[in-house]
């Protein structure tokens, strides 16, 4: 019997003292005080292993061939999210429509919304392209963002500019974060080697970077200084 300080291969016999023999599948070793083995059984290539609140991570890594990598699995969740994030803007947007007064900024949004519509058709292509049904998974970054805009609009006096610079406000928060979640996405789509679809997400960065500026120009060049005169 070799001394419980010594141990070696897979499913070795080992004293681990009071002249107990047992078998263990070794992977990794620590040798302890008192003749006690720390052993990790990675019976699971370690990609189950659980965090420190007790839950297991939603997107893990895995070894069998037919498995679908984490990458890709974050990849299609976002895709859900910004999918509900599109349809919830489709129904969010002609809500900021009535309540603008500026007519530039009526039909900035409303060509917005026009855009928003086939966003959300060219991100059905995009789940046809990958295989995967048309899903969509509640995106809790955009209802936030769409209630702070219907804030904005009630907490601000009707027919006023001011109430306009806030809808712009709000309306550019929600630009913000389709530009970093396309720009994002695009770059994912590459990876994984999904050009088809990286093509399709980057149609629509473009789209969201140019309705963002336009709100710029429409804010600079009119309303912000109407804004300014009002008591």
């Amino acid at each position: 019997m070799l001394p419980y300080s010594q141990v070696y291969g897979h499913n070795t016999t080992v004293d681990i003292s009071r002249n107990q023999l047992i078998k263990i599948p070794v992977f990794k070793t620590t040798i302890l005080q008192d003749g006690y083995i720390d052993y990790l059984l990675n019976e699971k290539s370690n990609n189950r292993m659980k965090n420190e609140t007790g839950t297991e991570p939603k997107f893990t890594t895995k070894t069998s061939p037919k498995a679908e990598p984490a990458l890709q699995e974050l990849f299609m969740d976002s895709i859900m999210d910004i999918y509900w994030a599109e349809n919830h803007l489709v129904k969010n947007l002609p809500k900021m429509i009535d309540a603008a007064t500026s007519s530039k900024l009526k039909t900035a949004i409303n060509d917005h919304l026009a855009q928003t519509k086939t966003h959300v058709t060219r991100l059905e292509q995009v789940f046809e392209l990958l295989g995967e049904d048309a899903l969509a998974k509640k995106c809790d970054a955009m209802e936030g963002l769409a209630k702070e805009g219907e804030g904005i609009v009630e907490s601000t006096e009707s027919g006023t500019a001011t109430r306009d610079v806030g809808i712009i406000l709000a309306s550019q928060k929600i630009e913000h974060y389709e530009i970093a979640t396309y720009g994002g996405l695009t770059q994912l789509a590459k990876t994984l080697g999904h050009d088809d679809v990286a093509e399709l997400l980057y149609q629509t960065l473009t789209e969201e970077k140019a309705a963002d500026q336009l709100l710029t120009d429409v804010a600079e060049n009119d309303i912000n200084f109407k804004a300014s005169e009002e008591a």
